[in-house]
C-alpha cells in the first residue's frame, strides 16, 4: 500500500485541480477538507491557520478550508489525504480506530477529564500516535481537544432502564461501544448528518460535547443533556507524507509555526466555550444537569471495561501510553 501511495504522489500533480505540485518550487494552493459547520470553532481555528501558513511561509502555501464536509465528507477525508486527493484535511482522530486501535487513546472514558489532563495525555501519547500515524502515510500538524462528553436524550435518563432500544448516533468505535452496553442500537452518523437523522428518527441520542449540541440546535429535537465529562476527544490536521516531504525546511518551519500557535488558541477556545455551549443549550430550553449517581455508576463501569478492551487492541504501546500518563 505504502509503495502505491509512494508512486501516486511523488508525481508531478497529484492532488485535485487546482493544487500545485509539491516539489516544483512554486506557490502551492491546499485544498483543507474539514467535517464541521464553518462556525464551528474547530473550523474557524482551521481559517486562523490557513492564514497564518500564508504569513508564515510567505505566500509559498495558500489553503482553501472547506468546511462542513462540503469537498469530502468526514468519512472520506483522511483517506482523501491518504491517497493525495488533496494534500491536508482535518478529521476526529479516535474516528480512525477501528484500522488502528491505537488511535482512539483519546477516548478513553474517565482518563482524563480536564483540559490540563487531556494535554498531559496528548504529551503521552504524541511520539507513539505520530508513529502509527506515519504508517498511514498521514503527518500530523496539530490536534485541539473538544470540550468534555456528554449524553442527549429526548426524554429524562436515571439509568441504562431509561435506554434500552433507543437509536443512538455513534460516531467511532467508542461511541458505539458505550450504546451497546447501555441496550442503545447504534448507528453511524455523520455531525453533518445529524441534524437530518435526529429530525427523521434515524437517531434520537447521543454522545458529544456542548459544541455539536449547540451547532446542530438539537434542542429542537431533543430535551436533556446530562453532563459526564467522558472524555475530552481530538480533531487533528494532517498532511500527506509525500506533500509534506516535499516542502523546503523552511516552509516546513512556518507550517508547523502557525500549526503551535493554532494548537494553542483552539484547545484555550474550547475550554472557553464549553461553559457557553451549555447555557445556549438550557436558554433554548433544554434541561442540562449532571449525570445521576446510578446512571454515572453504570457508565464509570462500562468505561473500565471499554479501557482494558483498548489495552488489549493497542497492545504494549497502548500501555506505553497510559504509564506515561499516569507517571506524571
Amino acid at each position: 500500500m505504502k509503495s502505491i501511495l509512494t508512486t501516486t504522489c511523488v508525481a508531478a500533480v497529484c492532488t485535485i485541480a487546482g493544487t500545485i505540485s509539491y516539489a516544483d518550487g512554486h506557490a502551492q494552493s491546499w485544498d483543507m477538507p474539514m467535517a464541521y459547520a464553518a462556525t464551528n470553532f474547530h473550523s474557524e481555528h482551521g481559517v486562523i491557520f490557513a492564514d497564518k501558513v500564508r504569513e508564515y511561509t510567505n505566500g509559498a502555501i495558500d489553503i482553501t478550508v472547506h468546511a462542513g464536509g462540503s469537498l469530502f465528507g468526514g468519512g472520506d477525508i483522511k483517506r482523501a489525504v491518504q491517497t493525495g486527493q488533496v494534500p491536508i484535511g482535518e478529521r476526529f482522530m479516535s474516528a480512525h480506530a477501528n484500522e488502528a486501535p491505537l488511535l482512539g487513546w483519546d477516548n478513553l472514558p474517565f482518563i482524563a477529564t480536564s483540559y490540563d489532563d487531556n494535554a498531559k495525555l496528548w504529551e503521552a501519547a504524541r511520539d507513539t500516535v505520530n508513529a502509527q500515524l506515519a504508517d498511514l502515510n498521514l503527518v500530523a500538524l496539530y490536534t485541539c481537544p473538544w470540550p468534555g462528553q456528554g449524553f442527549y436524550f429526548n426524554k429524562e435518563v436515571a439509568s441504562s432502564a431509561d435506554t434500552q432500544g433507543i437509536k443512538f448516533r455513534s460516531y467511532n468505535s467508542a461511541t458505539a461501544t458505550f450504546a451497546e452496553e447501555l441496550g442503545m442500537i447504534p448507528v453511524q452518523i455523520e455531525a453533518a448528518e445529524l441534524s437530518q437523522a435526529l429530525a427523521t428518527g434515524v437517531a434520537s441520542a447521543f454522545i458529544s460535547s456542548g459544541s455539536t449540541g449547540y451547532d446542530r440546535k438539537v434542542w429542537e429535537h431533543l430535551s436533556h443533556y446530562y453532563k459526564v465529562n467522558a472524555w475530552l476527544p481530538r480533531n487533528y490536521v494532517m498532511v500527506n507524507t509525500q506533500a509534506w516531504d516535499g516542502l523546503d525546511a523552511d516552509v516546513q518551519a512556518g507550517i508547523q509555526k502557525a500549526a503551535d500557535e493554532t494548537a494553542a488558541s483552539c484547545a484555550a477556545k474550547s475550554a472557553e466555550l464549553s461553559d457557553f455551549y451549555f447555557e445556549e443549550l438550557a436558554k433554548n430550553g433544554m434541561t442540562v444537569e449532571d449525570a445521576g449517581p446510578d446512571f454515572l455508576a453504570e457508565l464509570e463501569a462500562i468505561g473500565a471495561k471499554m479501557t482494558a478492551e483498548w489495552l488489549e487492541t493497542a497492545g504494549a504501546d497502548g500501555q506505553a501510553i497510559l504509564d506515561a500518563y499516569n507517571a506524571n
